[in-house]
């Protein structure tokens, strides 16, 4: 048996395609009536951006789509993509009249529908035969159309009836929708076979475009339009009895003729109009492929071929499927006359294409997006390669369409766009963080290769996964090649520091709930001890707790009671004395009494030249507190009585009493903070005795002990830390 191109079997897969036609959608009892019954309430008094009546033009778009070969179910949808836009709940309702496949191809078709409107609007800064305009919307239409194939061709015919509209009202269709049907409209018809439809478009678009060029070739067409419809007539009639006395039964046919392709080939090679091989042309039909080349070889006999203008197309059918034998000859008299000769498979084919009866079945093995084509997959993954095709074909232009990107298919033959260089591993990483998590190997187009393998453009890609586990930190290392895509080297680095922050956050529960234990806490409920100690959850206290950036003698000094406050029965009376003597031992002048013992309050750490208090406390002296001291102010209005007044004694020789002080300061966490705020104090020649650090999503918040003489001091000192990098204010507690 022989063996069939990569071309040939993607064709072949066509007609499994087109035998689908009827099950593209569940088929409904007057399904056609009813979506046009249901739409005309809502659309009858409307019009498109063109100006044309909705329903006139859904009525046309369902024509034109019956001319195509779709089947009343896809005719159907014609009218409810134009209803979507008047209801509520358009999904929910059109799933519940009509059901889910109606439902979703009506809202991908509109989807793709305002996505390009907006392409139009734009299109005045920036035209669709700009090549990165062009590129984004044939970008678009590839991920479109592999979410649901039929919506090519409504999406085909809706814009050939645009044209059409804009040619019976003689009303000029604007430059952006005519550009965009030569650049993405045409192209995909030509891409997929619908020959019908392209030339229609082609021919329509450039009489908008170029209107005098089109009307000076339809000129010159119609100027031997008889002479010339006379000896075609005569060539066909002859061409056709001769072949059947050869035995070959044929239906020669005169070839319309395209003016756009016409003046393509004027331009495209300098040619006059009278040069033109394809002015004279005709079409033969044939039962079988062996009367193909029967009638071919006839056609040479009789007539003088150019043998350079001989294509093969059957032995060798183009990339979408289009297969026929193309040959020009010329007469007695030297005209030259294309002849293409093919079966009516091919022919039909070669008029609709894939399209001559769209659909695949919708239902079958579950896949990554849930639903596979079934029994027709590999004529869907057909038709996607042919989209995938057109890609190519762009990037092979010079024009740099598309370096940047490739498409490849899943095993339910979904298309993933990934960036060029990309793995099988961000493949896996693009469908699903979870698959890529759990990805152990790959088979692409059915074989198995090594994970950092190259995706090319539209190959099949299946992911071996484990059921569970994580990614390998050799996907990191960028010599190996296993990531290309930020996405996917971000989801690894992702799941790692996770795993990191577990780690972390088991350590510090497991030293708070030994600190708990100690002090025999442990009914204290977590979360409200985070809370208290200001962070927003018990994780992340422990997170703080297990990185070393929060001391557990912050927890300690919490769970501690707070000072009694004294008998009032146990109080010393002090009498204020009148005259104000300073303590032979430094630091504290206290008011009339000299030998008081002394202590500076740790709650507010006061340091000269501070305005301080005291109060006298239960068998510790007097405490020495900041005025505007929250502690000290509860603590006066309980007992005002112990409160006494103290002033700062003068410092004895150089080198005197140094205070320790709290220096809180906020900032955006970073690498090497911690060292520049500390280098800060070593050059103002400040000593540091105590650091407390928390950090928690990227704000670090320290606490800073300092010995200072001088308060004031102080504060330039602070102006100095808040030019560090990344510090947001910096103050005393």
């Amino acid at each position: 048996m022989k063996s069939l191109s990569p071309e040939q079997a993607e064709s072949a897969a066509v007609p499994e395609l087109i035998a689908a036609t009827e099950q593209a959608m569940p088929q409904q009892a007057n399904a056609l009536a009813r979506a046009r019954a249901f739409a005309e309430p809502l659309i009858a008094g409307e019009t498109l951006d063109t100006g044309e009546n909705t329903l006139a033009h859904a009525d046309a778009v369902a024509a034109i789509l019956k001319s195509m070969g779709g089947s009343q179910a896809m005719q159907a949808a014609s009218y409810l993509v134009y209803a979507t836009s008047h209801l509520n709940k358009p999904q929910e309702i059109i799933a519940k009249a009509f059901g889910e496949n109606y439902a979703a191809l009506a809202m991908e078709t509109n989807k793709l529908v305002r996505i390009q409107r907006q392409a139009r609007d734009a299109s005045d800064a920036q035209p669709i035969d700009d090549a990165k305009a062009q590129t984004e919307a044939v970008r678009k239409m590839l991920l479109a159309f592999s979410r649901d194939l039929r919506v090519v061709m409504l999406r085909l015919a809706s814009r050939l009836q645009t044209l059409r509209w804009h040619a019976a009202t003689k009303n000029p269709a604007p430059p952006s929708v005519c550009n965009e049907v030569l650049h993405v409209f045409a192209p995909l018809a030509n891409r997929l076979g619908i020959w019908q439809v392209k030339w229609e478009m082609e021919d329509l678009a450039f009489r908008f475009l170029d209107p005098d060029t089109y009307r000076a070739v339809a000129g010159q067409l119609d100027q031997k339009r008889t002479e010339r419809e006379t000896y075609v007539e005569q060539l066909r009639s002859r061409l056709e009895a001769e072949l059947l006395a050869q035995g070959i039964k044929a239906s020669v046919y005169g070839r319309p003729k395209h003016i756009y392709s016409i003046v393509k080939k004027m331009r495209g090679k300098s040619l006059d109009f009278d040069q033109v091989f394809d002015i004279r042309a005709l079409r033969v039909i044939v039962p079988s492929v062996d009367d193909c080349y029967a009638a071919l070889s006839w056609v040479h006999e009789k007539f003088t071929p150019l043998v350079e203008e001989f294509d093969d197309y059957i032995a060798k059918p183009k990339p979408n499927g289009y297969q026929s034998l193309h040959t020009i000859v010329r007469d007695k008299e030297g005209r030259p006359i294309e002849i293409q000769i093919r079966t009516q498979a091919m022919h039909d084919h070669a008029e609709h294409g894939v399209a001559a009866h769209w659909a695949y079945k919708e239902a079958g093995t579950k896949g990554y997006s849930g639903v596979t084509a079934s029994g027709e997959y590999d004529a869907k993954i057909a038709v996607l390669r042919q989209l995938l095709a057109w890609e190519r074909d762009l990037v092979g232009s010079g024009d740099g369409l598309f370096d940047d990107r490739i498409y490849v298919l899943t095993p339910d033959a979904a298309v993933v766009e990934l960036p060029r260089g990309a793995t099988p591993v961000d493949f896996a990483y693009t469908v699903h963080t979870s698959l890529g998590h759990r990805c152990r190997g790959a088979r692409v187009d059915g074989a198995m290769v090594p994970l950092n393998t190259p995706l090319q453009n539209g190959q099949t890609v299946e992911v071996i996964s484990a059921k569970e586990g994580g990614p390998s930190r050799d996907w990191l290392n960028a010599e190996l090649n296993f990531l290309v895509s930020h996405r996917g080297r971000a989801k690894v680095r992702a799941w790692f520091n996770e795993q990191v922050r577990h780690e972390t956050i088991a350590r510090g529960r497991e030293s708070v709930e030994k600190l708990l234990q100690r002090e025999g806490k442990t009914a204290f409920k977590l979360e409200d001890l985070a809370s208290q100690l200001g962070f927003k959850s018990a994780e992340d206290l422990f997170f703080a707790v297990g990185k070393d950036e929060f001391s557990l003698r912050n927890i300690e000094t919490l769970l501690k009671p707070p000072e009694p406050l004294p008998d009032p029965d146990e109080i010393v009376l002090l009498k204020k004395a009148r005259s104000v003597e300073r303590s032979p031992k430094g630091g504290v002048l206290v008011v009339g009494i000299d030998s008081l013992m002394t202590q500076l309050a740790k709650c507010c750490k006061p340091a000269p030249p501070d305005s301080i208090r005291g109060f006298v406390t239960r068998g510790k002296g007097v405490s020495i507190h900041r005025e505007d001291c929250s502690n000290f102010r509860e603590l006066a209005s309980r007992s005002p009585e112990r409160v006494i007044d103290v002033e700062w004694g003068v410092p004895k020789g150089e080198g005197g009493s140094v205070y320790p002080v709290d220096v809180g300061i906020e900032a955006s966490d970073r690498q090497g903070l911690l060292r520049d705020i500390s280098e800060v104090f070593a050059k103002e020649k400040m000593n540091v005795i105590g650091v407390q650090t928390q950090s928690v999503k990227g704000t670090a918040w320290m606490t800073f002990t300092v010995e200072i003489a001088d308060s004031q001091r102080l504060n330039k000192v602070l102006g100095l830390v808040g030019e560090v990098n990344g510090v947001r204010w910096a103050k005393r507690r």
